[in-house]
C-alpha cells in the first residue's frame, strides 16, 4: 500500500461512542468488524435496544384507544413523540408528522393520496436519475395509471439540480419535483431551499426522500418550505418498521387517506365513513407504537453529539478515503467531492467479487446498483461498491479499509 499524506487526526470521541453499539463487537471472519454500509440501515445504540425491551415489558398497550390508565398513558407518550419528531426536522407543528411504516410506504402514500388526484394525462411530474427506485416507480406508476409524464431534469457536473433547466421545465408545467435530499449512491445534498422558491413560484409541489438525511445532517424542513419530507427510522440509529412523513397543514386536509380501518375514521355508516382530522386520518390500523416510543432516544442519542459535529465528521471521513483511494491508483471514483457517501469500482474487478473479498478481511460494505438502477446507466456500469458512513466509524477503520482495498486490488489484477 502506498503511503499517503494523512491530514490531522479526525476529532471525535470514537471509544465513547463505539461502545455504545454491541454489534460492531461482533467478530466477522474471526476479524473485527468494519461496518461502512449505513446508508443501508444503521447500527443501534444498546439504550435503543433497551428502551425496545422496557416499552415491551412497561408500555404495551394500544394507543387511541382504550380508556384505562396503561392504554391512556402509552397514548399520551405516543403523541409526545409526535412533537419529539417535529422538533427534530424543523416542523411548525407536531400535527404535521405522521406515522407509517418506512420511507417507501410514505412516498407510495404521497403518490397515490396527495398526487395522483391532482393529474391528468398529460400533466408532468420532474425527478432526476439519482432516485432510489422507492422514489422512482412509485411515480412511474402513478403516470401509468394517470396519462401524465414523468421527466428527468438536467443535472450539474456535480449532480446538484441544474435551476436553470428546472426553470424552463416549470415554466412549461410540472405538477410536482420528487427529489431526494441525499443520494443514497453518490452521496449529492440537494439545496432543497432553492429548490421549493422556485417550484412554489409555478404552484409545484416539492416532495423529499431524505432517508439519507435524517441522523447525518440538520434538518429544518418548515425553513425550507418543502411540502413533503419521508424518512426511516432505521437509518438514524432507531429501531425498524417506523417511518416518518412531514406534510404540510394545508395539504392535509386536500388528502386522502392511504389505509382505511380503525381509529382514522371520525363515523362510519352504513355505506360511508367521514374521518379524523390530520395526522390521525392517515394512521389507520395499530401504528408501529413500539418503534414510535422508542424514536426519542436515538433522538436523544444524535442531539448529544450534534448533527453539525455528526456531519463533518462523516465529510472528514469520506474525504480521507476518497484520497486513499486516489493515491493507491485503480480505483475509478463515481461520488463527486464533498460528500459523505463513497461511490467507486476497482478497475477491471466485479463489486460483487469484490465486495466478497472485503467481507474476508471483515469490512462490510454494499455491492450492488444499489436500487438506482437509472443511475447505473448514466454512469455506464452495471453495479459499483459503495462506503456510506455513521457516528461510530474512524479514521483507523478507513485506514484498514485503504490497506484492504489495496490487497484486493492486487490479488483480483495480479493473482493471489
Amino acid at each position: 500500500m502506498q503511503a499517503h499524506n494523512k491530514p490531522k487526526k479526525i476529532a471525535w470521541p470514537q471509544d465513547q461512542i463505539r461502545q455504545a453499539f454491541p454489534y460492531l463487537n461482533l467478530p466477522i471472519q474471526d476479524q473485527a468488524l468494519i461496518y461502512l454500509d449505513t446508508a443501508a440501515t444503521s447500527q443501534k445504540p444498546q439504550k435503543v435496544i433497551d428502551k425496545l425491551s422496557h416499552v415491551y415489558a412497561t408500555q404495551s398497550a394500544n394507543v387511541h384507544r382504550g380508556i384505562y390508565q396503561l392504554a391512556d398513558q402509552a397514548t399520551q407518550a405516543y403523541e409526545a413523540c409526535r412533537q419529539t419528531v417535529a422538533d427534530f426536522c424543523g416542523a411548525e407543528s407536531a400535527k404535521e408528522i405522521l406515522f407509517n411504516g418506512g420511507t417507501t410506504i410514505g412516498l407510495n402514500f404521497l403518490a397515490q393520496s396527495l398526487v395522483k388526484p391532482r393529474m391528468k394525462a398529460g400533466d408532468r411530474i420532474l425527478t432526476t436519475r439519482l432516485e432510489h427506485h422507492s422514489n422512482l416507480v412509485p411515480w412511474q406508476v402513478l403516470c401509468q395509471e394517470t396519462g401524465s409524464q414523468l421527466h428527468y431534469l438536467k443535472l450539474k457536473p456535480n449532480y446538484q439540480v441544474d435551476l436553470a433547466d428546472l426553470q424552463v421545465q416549470l415554466e412549461t408545467g410540472a405538477k410536482a419535483l420528487v427529489i431526494h435530499h441525499v443520494s443514497n449512491v453518490l452521496g449529492v445534498i440537494q439545496d432543497l431551499k432553492a429548490l421549493a422558491e422556485l417550484a412554489h413560484q409555478y404552484d409545484c409541489l416539492l416532495i423529499v426522500d431524505g432517508a439519507q438525511a435524517a441522523g447525518h445532517l440538520p434538518l429544518a424542513i418548515s425553513d425550507w418550505d418543502v411540502d413533503a419530507y419521508v424518512w426511516s427510522s432505521h437509518k438514524m440509529y432507531g429501531p425498524s418498521g417506523l417511518g416518518l412523513c412531514y406534510l404540510k397543514s394545508d395539504l392535509q386536509n386536500q388528502c386522502r387517506p392511504f389505509f382505511y380501518g380503525g381509529e382514522m375514521i371520525h363515523q362510519v355508516n352504513d355505506y360511508e365513513a367521514s374521518y379524523k382530522e390530520g395526522p390521525w386520518k392517515f394512521e389507520g390500523g395499530t401504528p408501529p407504537l413500539a418503534q414510535v416510543l422508542v424514536l426519542p432516544e436515538s433522538i436523544a442519542f444524535i442531539q448529544d453529539l450534534e448533527l453539525s459535529a455528526i456531519q463533518k465528521h462523516e465529510l472528514d471521513l469520506a474525504a480521507y478515503a476518497r484520497q486513499g483511494l486516489g493515491e493507491l491508483g485503480g480505483f475509478d471514483i463515481y461520488s463527486p467531492p464533498g460528500t459523505g457517501i463513497l461511490a467507486f469500482n476497482i478497475q477491471d474487478v466485479h463489486p460483487h467479487d469484490a465486495a466478497t473479498a472485503y467481507d474476508l478481511e471483515g469490512v462490510a460494505l454494499r455491492a450492488g446498483h444499489h436500487c438506482a438502477q437509472v443511475l447505473m446507466r448514466q454512469l455506464q456500469i452495471p453495479a459499483c461498491l459503495r462506503v456510506s458512513l455513521g457516528v461510530y466509524n474512524t479514521q483507523a477503520e478507513i485506514d484498514a479499509f485503504l490497506a484492504t482495498s489495496q490487497k484486493v486490488k492486487e490479488f483480483f489484477t495480479h493473482g493471489a
